[in-house]
């Protein structure tokens, strides 16, 4: 009786394994030269590699910092090596952007703090193996400040921007948007948009709707994520608001899945009662929404309690309709997780 009971309970047990959507869990290196990680950026090459970029050094704001950068081959994360320094200052924030038929592009910011950073850009003909030299981006433009830009129908590039401006606590967060009609020769910056409510946001993720009108959704001091829209290929927004998901002031990011459904990898917590603006980044959580109003939490990837916890997502999903996400783990690790968005039960909606 006991054998079959035995049994029974491992067929019931590799059942739920292959029928999680996570169907991958690494490490992108498991034993840095440095002390800590964080603000990983993934993306798929013109080949279908993946490769990864984040900052690593003795810690954030310090001058050792780098850039680094990793591919995946068939056995695995290769590697990595750094490829930008900021002779002097820390680096901050890279972001990989892949456009059609053209170099790959590694984004990122120089500067003592946010408040006096810096764009610079370097690329690579070779998917990486090799980079050129860094390119400063024009006065009064940074980049993607922490998520991927997005082409946009008429080839344009967007790139989702923000700005945190003064000293604290009398500094001031804005979105601008920045966006190219010549593949990055020249850049426009936008507007800050307008937050009446008082909602102060930065590193946005932009999204596609169905129908072709553009989101986006941002991280806030204010304990919930800020969401916006635009009508006209991001050229102008409307005012922020609230949507229905918390934010522990921790970084985020989202991609528009192929199917049309909207998908976040964020931080599902609130602030600590005694620390105002601040949260635990734990859990992970991946969120679904079919039309970028409402979202329901799907799917925990991380929720065991860690001092620096699990932060600075990034996701995609690649030509074969895997959703890849890296992020941050206790601030010394870069952890890259594979989900199956079509083993995620839309059904059961978590707490």
């Amino acid at each position: 009786m006991w054998v079959r009971r035995l049994i029974a309970l491992s067929v019931l047990w590799f059942a739920a394994v292959a029928a999680s959507p996570i169907v991958q869990r690494e490490e992108i290196e498991a034993a840095p030269p440095y002390p800590q990680s964080h603000a990983s950026t993934i993306v798929e090459l013109a080949d279908g590699t993946l490769a990864a970029a984040w900052f690593g050094g003795t810690g954030e704001g310090y001058a050792d910092v780098a850039i680094w950068f990793a591919r995946r081959g068939r056995a695995g994360w290769e590697k990595p090596v750094a490829v930008a320094r900021g002779a002097g200052e820390p680096t901050w924030n890279p972001v990989l952007f892949q456009p059609r038929g053209a170099p790959l592009r590694l984004f990122y910011k120089v500067g003592r703090t946010p408040n006096d950073w810096r764009g610079m850009v370097i690329a690579s003909n070779d998917g990486g193996r090799h980079w050129g030299k860094p390119v400063a981006l024009p006065a009064g433009v940074l980049g993607p400040i922490k998520n991927k830009p997005l082409v946009l129908a008429d080839g344009s590039w967007l790139s989702p921007s923000s700005r945190e401006e003064g000293v604290f606590p009398d500094d001031r967060w804005s979105i601008r948007m920045e966006r190219s009609a010549d593949r990055g020769a020249t850049w426009r910056v936008g507007a800050a948009i307008a937050s009446p409510l008082g909602l102060q946001a930065i590193q946005p993720s932009v999204l596609t709707l169905r129908g072709g009108a553009l989101a986006l959704v941002a991280r806030t001091r204010q304990g919930v994520l800020a969401g916006s829209r635009s009508a006209d290929s991001g050229r102008t927004w409307s005012p922020l608001v609230a949507i229905d998901l918390p934010n522990p002031n921790a970084g985020t990011d989202a991609v528009t899945l192929a199917d049309g459904r909207q998908l976040i990898v964020y931080n599902h917590a609130a602030h600590w009662p005694d620390k105002p603006g601040y949260g635990p980044r734990w859990p992970l959580a991946v969120a679904l929404s079919d039309d970028g109003v409402r979202w329901r939490r799907v799917l925990t990837v991380e929720d065991a309690p860690l001092a620096e916890g699990y932060a600075y997502p990034a996701v995609i999903q690649t030509r074969d309709g895997m959703v890849h996400v890296t992020y941050t783990v206790d601030r010394k690790l870069i952890r890259h997780v594979v989900i199956d968005p079509a083993r995620i039960d839309v059904e059961k909606e978590q707490p």
